[in-house]
């Protein structure tokens, strides 16, 4: 016999502000208890140091999560030049000191033009990657470092917001980037160049695929809604799961098309895209899921949404 679920269904993706200081799964569950929802899933993990754009995704939107992960994403961040710690971040280790009182801001320029664009990455060692079937950050906690192999990532833009010179230098910045970037490793990079150790002093997503900070809610504003005891409050704050897909064509079936693509069967779609993944609607109706075009024109069923 199947297990009962616990808790209403709710579909749709919240676009949460992670504080400071919780996991990604901590956040996760205190907001799936606020909604007392029966099915929820988080989009990618930020470290506990890092705040800002988490979606989450509720019950059917669970289905789109994967396309959310794979998204690019925007991050605002205070690089600290002069000091390297073992997580790359202030809540690691010293490991390093080095003056960076010879920095100048002309010279981080020129750095961060060396870091844009396509570049190979080393992931850390204070990473959720797995070696042997072990996380990173597991061995690195035992003292171990294990051979990582780089990843190519796109750092789309890499702009200076600000920089204050000194022993210890500070350089607040503003990046967009594609999916698997270490922001950590990025600010490892920059010191690399300019000579010093360096690491991440604060860490802000102020994007993820379609959703930005200003559609972020908190948890503290959640709670709030929640102690109204009137749930329409929290669902009103809801994204519909198509949102997370606007960067796929839309295509529109006749209601009896719909009927036959909800049985798993590909219908025709007259002067439809070519190929490729799409949103399917009825036309001037709900959304369907993802479908997939073919060759002959018809679109198949990948991923229905259940109604």
């Amino acid at each position: 016999m199947a297990r009962r679920r616990k808790g209403r269904p709710v579909d749709g993706i919240l676009v949460l502000d992670k504080p400071l200081g919780l996991s990604s799964n901590q956040a996760l569950q205190r907001a799936k208890r606020l909604f007392q929802a029966d099915k929820a899933g988080h989009t990618g993990s930020l470290d506990p140091l890092a705040t800002g754009v988490l979606p989450l995704c509720f019950g059917e939107a669970t289905k789109v999560s994967q396309y959310l992960l794979e998204s690019d994403k925007g991050y605002q961040s205070t690089f600290i030049l002069g000091v390297g710690t073992n997580t790359l971040d202030a809540e690691g280790e010293e490991t390093a000191r080095e003056s960076a009182a010879h920095v100048t801001e002309a010279q981080v320029q020129a750095a961060m033009a060396q870091l844009t664009g396509i570049i190979e990455q080393v992931p850390p060692m204070y990473s959720a990657i797995k070696k042997d079937g072990k996380p990173l950050y597991k061995l690195a906690r035992e003292g171990k470092e294990v051979e990582r192999k780089s990843r190519q990532v796109e750092i789309q833009r890499f702009d200076l917001l600000s920089f204050t010179p000194g022993e210890v230098a500070s350089v607040d910045v503003d990046v967009a980037c594609t999916k698997g970037t270490y922001i950590r490793t990025l600010a490892e990079d920059l010191g690399k160049l300019l000579g010093v150790p360096a690491h991440v002093a604060v860490l802000r997503r102020s994007k993820a695929g379609p959703f930005s900070l200003d559609q972020a809610i908190t948890l503290e504003k959640l709670e709030q809604l929640a102690a109204i005891d009137d749930f329409s409050a929290l669902d009103a704050g809801l994204a519909p799961m198509e949102t997370a897909l606007e960067h796929l064509p839309a295509v529109e079936l006749t209601d009896s098309a719909g009927f036959y693509l909800r049985q798993g069967q590909p219908v025709l779609v007259p002067n439809g895209p070519q190929s490729g993944m799409v949103r399917v609607f009825v036309k001037d109706g709900p959304f369907l899921g993802i479908g997939e075009m073919l060759d002959d024109g018809r679109v198949a069923p990948r991923r229905l949404v259940v109604r």
